[in-house]
């Protein structure tokens, strides 16, 4: 499988939830998650702070620098999250608790591509 089609999709899934879900606040839902979880004094300022955390790492992502790592990073981010949210504010997840699934399967994805298949060249 050509690596760049899943890089960029990668990218994209990153963007989407950081800079419009977090930082835009397009989606309220994720600043309600980070308010009843961290607090409501500030939670839009830590969301927009973890907004630009994701943005990162769609740059990091989209570079291809240490992309094992950056697979390892996404899986870690995404895991730390949906298992807290499972337990904490499963009422405010897209799916419910059926969102770990979704976080699971993702997960997996980026496993497959990042770690467990063969390298191929991008060029």
């Amino acid at each position: 499988m050509n690596t760049l089609i899943p890089r960029y999709l990668f990218t994209a899934v990153w963007v989407a939830n950081g800079l419009l879900c977090k930082v835009l606040d397009l989606v309220p839902r994720h600043r309600e998650i980070v308010g009843r979880i961290l607090g409501e004094d500030h939670a839009l300022a830590l969301t927009r702070a973890i907004g630009i955390g994701e943005i990162a790492m769609a740059v990091w992502i989209l570079s291809g620098i240490q992309s094992r790592w950056s697979a390892w990073a996404q899986i870690a981010a995404v895991m730390t999250m949906n298992v807290i949210e499972f337990f904490m504010v499963p009422d405010l997840l897209l799916f419910g608790k059926i969102n770990i699934l979704v976080a699971l399967a993702y997960s997996g994805w980026v496993a497959h591509t990042g770690l467990f298949a063969k390298p191929h060249n991008d060029s």
